[in-house]
C-alpha cells in the first residue's frame, strides 16, 4: 500500500490548519487592539476566557473549540462570521 499520498495530505492539511491559526490570531489580536491597547485590560474588563488562553489564541495555537470561537466573538462584539471571514476552510485532499 502506498502511503505517500495520505502522508502528503495529512501534512498539507496540518499546514493549512497552522496557516489558518495564525490567520485567526493575528486577526483577534487586530481586534482587541482596537478596543483595548492592553491584553490584561482586556481580559479583565470583558471576562469570559483567561489571559492566557487569549494570548494562546493571538499565538495562534491551532486547537480552538468552537464555544471558544463564539466566547471571542462575543467578547470582541462581533459576529462569529465577522470573526472567521478571512479564513480558508478548503481543506480539499486534492492538493
Amino acid at each position: 500500500m502506498d502511503y505517500s499520498y495520505t502522508t502528503r495530505n495529512i501534512t498539507y492539511m496540518q499546514q493549512k490548519t497552522y496557516d489558518n491559526s495564525i490567520k485567526f490570531g493575528k486577526r483577534v489580536k487586530e481586534l482587541r487592539l482596537k478596543s483595548c491597547k492592553s491584553l490584561n485590560n482586556f481580559v479583565m474588563t470583558r471576562g469570559g476566557l483567561s489571559t492566557a488562553t487569549w494570548s494562546r489564541i493571538e499565538n495562534g495555537v491551532n486547537d480552538i473549540k468552537l464555544s471558544t470561537i463564539i466566547k471571542v466573538a462575543a467578547l470582541l462584539n462581533i459576529s462569529v462570521g465577522q470573526l472567521m471571514k478571512d479564513i480558508d476552510f478548503d481543506y480539499s485532499i486534492d492538493e
